[in-house]
């Protein structure tokens, strides 16, 4: 049903699946830098559409909404919610008797601004496996969310400026939710920003939030993607205290790392557990793992699961 080309393909539809390489035709799961390309039709979620054309220009698509089978290439395509960002999607490949579940990036936990996950059973799982180490079991979303919100009102209150450091897709959009909830204003990146007002267009309501000019004001936190610690980029901002949203954050020295004051493990991925529910869930016959430690497949092999690394043989990929 299947194979592996320097990336997954569905093979009786020739579709390439969140390939970083120019393809004919390919599906994308969400609009990651690392899972998009300048493809020469691409099939997605239309949220996915959207944020995909802002991020490489106007490109040719085919919607797929969540829950609506489409025919292509032989096959049944349907996405489901991944949780992950604005649009994301797992794909649902039908083929007569058999099924693939291909999850790209996903989160089985509650999201503040995109639906959560919704795998459905399948024959073959294909799921990114990001933490798929025991150590990354992540501590309950609301005791995170407590954190990142008690931190930003104590630098608030210490008359300094919290610069939130969060994935410009996905990540600042539901920080942003989050500390608007709480009455805590936000200035965003323009990068950001941008990405913000495609969440409005879909109906996503983020609280108020502002675009940051290179000045604070008082009472909001400032939100920036990862890295942006440019010279003089914060020359006019009260003393500035650095905090990094990231589900590595589960590690204590994360902060030393990432180079910031403080991290909160605050994720949009499946955590350890999660991953091993979301197995269970779709009961596949056989799991391939992507984007994760190879550790995790002889972890799932020693726990009864016919589990494999993608792109190592197997019957599958005989199809």
């Amino acid at each position: 049903m299947f194979h592996f080309d320097r990336g997954l393909k569905l093979t009786k539809a020739d579709l390439a699946i969140d390939i970083r390489r120019r393809q004919p035709r390919a599906f994308v799961s969400h609009a990651h830098s690392d899972h998009i390309a300048r493809h020469q039709l691409t099939l997605c979620t239309p949220e996915t559409a959207k944020l995909y054309c802002l991020r490489l220009g106007r490109r040719e698509t085919v919607e797929l909404p969540y829950y609506q089978p489409l025919e292509w290439g032989g096959l049944r395509l349907t996405t489901f919610p991944a949780g992950h960002c604005l649009g994301s999607a797992m794909l649902l490949a039908e083929d007569d008797d058999l099924s693939l579940l291909y999850t790209g990036d996903f989160k089985l936990t509650e999201s503040a601004t995109v639906p959560r996950a919704d795998p459905p059973r399948a024959d073959i799982l294909v799921i990114e496996s990001t933490y798929g180490d025991p150590q990354y079991r992540h501590m309950p979303r609301d005791e995170a969310v407590g954190r990142l919100v008690s931190l930003v009102r104590e630098i608030l209150h210490r008359d300094a400026t919290p610069v939130i450091q969060a994935y410009a897709l996905g990540k600042s959009q539901e920080v942003t939710r989050l500390l608007t909830r709480h009455g805590i204003g936000v200035l965003q990146h323009t990068e950001i920003h941008q990405i913000s007002r495609v969440y409005e267009q879909c109906g996503v309501e983020l609280g108020p939030y502002e675009l940051f000019r290179g000045q604070g004001k008082t009472g909001y936190a400032v939100i920036v993607p990862p890295g942006r610690r440019q010279r003089g980029a914060f020359d006019r901002l009260n003393r500035v205290e650095t905090i990094a949203v990231t589900g590595w954050a589960t590690d204590p020295t994360a902060k030393y790392r990432l180079g910031v004051d403080h991290a909160i493990p605050l994720s949009d991925h499946a955590d350890f557990d999660d991953l091993c529910r979301t197995i269970e869930r779709v009961a596949p016959r056989e799991t391939y793992c992507t984007h994760g430690p190879e550790t995790f497949v002889d972890w799932l092999r020693k726990g009864g699961v016919n589990a494999f690394r993608l792109g190592a043989a197997s019957p599958s990929q005989l199809f």
